[in-house]
């Protein structure tokens, strides 16, 4: 299949994925700004427990355009960038747009579900994309911080998972949403897996 240029200098960043960091880090300046001590804006766009008197169902897609802090904001960015432009190319805009967007709000979904406390960030929606590159690109070699050799993606996913889901289980305070992070995962391989045996012409 043939790979579109899209002509920019962001080392060919495709236009969805482009546009995703730019949201990211505009509403991530906006919280910086106008947070303060009472976190106002966080507290708009965070997604809260669904008991809380501060959760609103917008929250479930708002929370992951909104990050606890810039290292939070710079790894998912980087992550979106490194394998959503790459997952972009294959698919075109729109169905990479649909995924994304699917898989966070499965994150969000999951959250609510299995998690009692506020959680921000694109985590749920980047492990969908992960989980997406490591059924097409399997035995790609990936580095995963802190591994020093590297692992092939379908390894660094199952131990991504396994780490989530003993972490979701046996929570130690981390402050990292691991139920979330398994709702987008999840979520992104029944679309991947789906959309491959249904459109294989088209698809991949």
């Amino acid at each position: 299949m043939a790979f579109n240029n899209y002509g920019n200098r962001f080392q060919r960043t495709t236009p969805v994925v482009l546009n995703l960091i730019i949201i990211n880090a505009l509403v991530y300046l906006v919280q910086f700004l106008f947070d303060g001590p009472e976190e106002k804006i966080s507290r708009i766009i965070a997604l809260f427990p669904y008991k809380s008197s501060a959760f609103e169902p917008y929250q479930v897609v708002t929370h992951m355009f909104a990050h606890g802090g810039f290292f939070h904001l710079f790894f998912n960015m980087f992550v979106l960038w490194m394998f959503g432009s790459l997952l972009e190319k294959a698919w075109g805009p729109k169905r990479f747009l649909i995924f994304y967007f699917v898989c966070g709000v499965a994150a969000g979904v999951a959250h609510l579900a299995l998690e009692n406390v506020p959680a921000v960030g694109a985590s749920g929606a980047i492990m969908g994309l992960f989980a997406a590159y490591a059924y097409l690109f399997p035995n790609t070699k990936l580095i995963i911080f802190p591994i020093p050799v590297p692992v092939k993606a379908k390894y660094a996913i199952a131990l991504m998972a396994a780490y989530d889901l003993f972490g979701g289980v046996y929570p130690a305070g981390d402050n990292i949403a691991h139920f979330a992070h398994l709702g987008g995962l999840v979520m992104g391989l029944i679309m991947v897996f789906y959309w491959n045996k249904t459109d294989k012409q088209t698809f991949y």
